[in-house]
């Protein structure tokens, strides 16, 4: 039996960010490590440009999440301003940027997932910085404004984290999904149908259980202040109740 820590992600626009292709910003169907990750430095107080403390973070725990309402894809298109070719200058401020001669309109377009509604269970490793008490006490009067992903997307629920023992991930995932919700959200699994979907974990983390399918996503950390992610490889868990 290992420790564990249980919390409930729900936000009315989540999204987390896959491949950056174009002017293109998809979303993956499930929080990220990348998010979680993000979602643990910012309760801390993690400063993003500290790559020593943003590493031992990445490596420090383990994540599994289990999808109880995927949201509905929404798509949100987004104009810009900016100068063509710069050559060698360098803007000083937005305002100088904008004062320069040929503004050219560059269209991207973002995905978000509306109302989705997901379970956490995460574990620490043998480096981990923090005690998952610690992390506990950060997920209730976190440092900066927890999100779903983009900071555009703050959480609609509190996190309510527990902290109990199990075999594994997956029964803590499972345990969490019976135990007694809040009436917040209680009333929220009713309006979106939630039900014990998918489960997705690192694919060393899956032990025994054979996965319905293993996705390589790019979600590892290698670097936040040059925002460079590797390639992960996770296991897909059917889920149920």
């Amino acid at each position: 039996m290992l420790p564990y820590l249980t919390a409930t992600l729900y936000a009315p626009f989540a999204s987390f960010g896959g491949l950056a292709v174009g002017e293109r910003r998809g979303s993956e169907r499930h929080p990220t490590r990348s998010a979680l990750i993000g979602l643990l430095g910012a309760a801390l107080g993690t400063d993003r440009a500290d790559e020593a403390a943003q590493h031992a973070l990445a490596q420090g725990y383990g994540f599994a999440t289990q999808t109880l309402a995927s949201g509905r894809l929404l798509t949100d298109y987004h104009t810009a301003q900016m100068p063509g070719a710069r050559g060698k200058r360098r803007f000083a401020t937005r305002r100088e940027e904008l004062q320069a001669a040929e503004l050219g309109t560059v269209l991207t377009s973002r995905d978000y997932r509306t109302d989705a509604l997901f379970s956490l269970a995460l574990w620490p490793r043998e480096a981990a910085p923090f005690t998952l008490q610690a992390i506990a006490n950060a997920l209730k009067t976190p440092r900066y404004t927890l999100c779903l992903g983009r900071k555009s997307c703050p959480l609609g629920l509190p996190l309510a984290p527990r902290i109990t023992d199990h075999p594994s991930a997956v029964a803590a995932l499972h345990a969490h999904w019976h135990t007694e919700p809040r009436p917040p959200e209680a009333a929220i699994r009713r309006a979106l149908h939630a039900a014990p979907g998918e489960i997705t974990l690192d694919r060393s983390d899956a032990g025994d259980a054979a996965p319905v399918r293993v996705e390589f996503i790019r979600d590892q950390p290698l670097s936040r202040r040059r925002w460079q992610f590797g390639l992960r490889e996770a296991a897909i868990l059917r889920g149920g109740a």
